[in-house]
């Protein structure tokens, strides 16, 4: 059985980590895409696992070598998607799913045929926002502008092929699972496994 490739899509603070961990843990036919960024590590990321950190330059040589799928710049550094495993799992026939940012998603879009696209929508903006303070990771500055971008990218919710609006993490998941079309039965306690981008 093959998959058609997902990209998930939606503000920061909405809970794609979350619900994408959730898949991952419960899925292991899912291949997540781990994006490179230039921006230093969260506390508790691991390189490689949550993103793969490299330097500008390194980042540049993905570009000039066509290395990267889709690359945009969010607040103020750059985040891609590396372009061999991603074809790969697709050849292989897995349940690939990509989280990008609106830049990417439309690169994604008009580059690979077919692809689908989800919007991870909050409940309300009040709620958008609470999540975004209680991670207590950026300062006011970053929150307020991640809170710009994302009322940006909210208009991006009606290009997309399908909305599911995270309440709570269960319901999107099922909502998450029968898009992309692996079925509620048979939950597993495997992780999806992923790359290196080399």
């Amino acid at each position: 059985m093959s998959f058609t490739p997902t990209v998930l899509v939606g503000p920061s603070g909405v809970g794609k980590g979350t619900v994408l961990a959730a898949l991952c843990a419960n899925y292991p036919q899912v291949w997540l895409s781990v994006s490179v960024t230039t921006r230093l590590p969260r506390p508790g990321e691991i390189n490689g696992q949550h993103y793969f950190f490299v330097s500008d330059a390194e980042f540049d040589a993905l570009i000039d070598c066509d290395g990267l799928l889709e690359w945009a710049t969010y607040q103020s550094s750059r985040y891609g998607t590396p372009r061999a495993a991603v074809e790969e799992k697709i050849a292989q026939g897995r349940a690939v799913v990509m989280e990008l940012e609106v830049q990417g998603a439309r690169q994604v879009t008009a580059t690979l045929d077919p692809v689908q696209t989800v919007f991870l929508a909050p409940p309300s903006w009040d709620e958008l926002e609470r999540r975004l303070r209680s991670r207590a990771t950026e300062s006011d500055q970053v929150i307020s502008r991640r809170l710009e971008t994302a009322r940006i990218e909210m208009e991006y919710a009606d290009q997309c092929d399908y909305v599911i609006v995270n309440k709570e993490v269960a319901d999107s998941l099922v909502e998450l699972v029968n898009f992309i079309g692996l079925g509620t039965d048979g939950l597993s306690d495997n992780q999806g496994e992923k790359d290196s981008y080399t």
